[in-house]
Formats: C-alpha cells, sequence, structure tokens
C-alpha cells in the first residue's frame, strides 16, 4: 500500500456536452486531483450515498454492501490501481476470515461502495502522476492561456485575463450557431 495515495470525493460534476459525469478526486496531502468519468447511473449512486439519500429499496451498490454483511466479508479500502489506454482500473479490496481478497473492479462502483461502508478510497502513485492535476500548475504568468490538454479541450484562459469572458461567448455563439432543428436531429 505504500505506493498508494489517500484521496477523497471532491466534487461530482455534470457534462453539459454529453451524458458522463465527472468524480474529482482530491488527494488528502496534497491539492492534486483525479477526474475520473463515469456514466450518469454510477454518479447518481456515488452522489446519493455522499448525501444519505434513503431510497425505499436497495440500489445496486447497497445491494453488494448487504451481501459483504451476509458472507462475513469486511470491505477494507477502494483502490484505483492502474490506468491504461484512458481507462482506469480498480478493486475493491475486502477481508473474509482473515483472508485478504482483491476484487477487480470498475472505479467507479468501487467509489460507491466504499462511500456507503465508509472506507478510505485509494489511488496509485502512478495513476496520480499520469492523470493527477495540480491546479497551481496549470496557471501561467498573467495574461496567457494554458496550452491545450491531451484530450485536444480548448485552452484556459489565465487567471485575471479578460480573455475569460471571450471563451464562454465563443462558446454561446457555437451553441446557437448548431446545424441541429428543434428535434435535436442535424439538418441534412
Amino acid at each position: 500500500m505504500s505506493n498508494m495515495v489517500e484521496v477523497v470525493i471532491d466534487s461530482v460534476r455534470v457534462s453539459l456536452m454529453s451524458p458522463q459525469r465527472v468524480i474529482v478526486l482530491r488527494e488528502t496531502d496534497v491539492e492534486r486531483y483525479l477526474p475520473i468519468w463515469v456514466g450518469p447511473y454510477e454518479a447518481e449512486a456515488i452522489t446519493a450515498a455522499l448525501q444519505e439519500v434513503e431510497v425505499a429499496r436497495p440500489m445496486t451498490h447497497d445491494l453488494l454492501k448487504n451481501l459483504f454483511g451476509v458472507f462475513n466479508a469486511k470491505v477494507l479500502r477502494a483502490e484505483i490501481v492502474s490506468l491504461k489506454e484512458d481507462v482506469f482500473y480498480g478493486n475493491i479490496v475486502a477481508e473474509r476470515e482473515r483472508k485478504i481478497v482483491d476484487i477487480d473492479s470498475r472505479p467507479s462502483d468501487a467509489i460507491a461502495l466504499a462511500v456507503r461502508v465508509h472506507v478510505p478510497i485509494l489511488v496509485s502513485r502512478d495513476v496520480m502522476e499520469a492523470a493527477g492535476i495540480i491546479p497551481e500548475s496549470d496557471i501561467q504568468s498573467e495574461g496567457t492561456a494554458t496550452p491545450p490538454d491531451e484530450a485536444g479541450s480548448p485552452p484556459m484562459p489565465a487567471a485575471g485575463s479578460e480573455e475569460g469572458l471571450d471563451v464562454f461567448e465563443d462558446f454561446l455563439k457555437k451553441l446557437k450557431d448548431d446545424p441541429g432543428d428543434e428535434e435535436g436531429k442535424p439538418k441534412s
């Protein structure tokens, strides 16, 4: 575990351009963040657990929590262990009869379970080095913009620059110029 760092859920964000959601994990000892894209249902399951929403019937991750209890297994932690070809891989680490078991899992499912059973979420140092974001390092000198990220997103203006609003104006103009018709279908 020495090659792991503990993180907490900083936020659950909505993408306005796709049905995907982003879970933003924050390292506990450093201001470094790890964004992980997840589906809307997984994000809802994590958000419901964070807000301690009571549901009439168990959700999938509540069922999983109940199964661990029925089989006298204890969830020890959730782990994000690797990043391969832009896909994160996770584990649920549990203990049963003094035996430690790693259960392969999507990170979103491991996080949803971890929130329900109140156990730590850990991320491999290699994953944090490869995909972690440190906000200060992303801001260049005032009045300049950061370069596009690896995904090709447009550069973000530096803090305090007047260019900041221009980016949003350009974005809004693109939305208004969308060639789709009123039903959301592209015009031929």
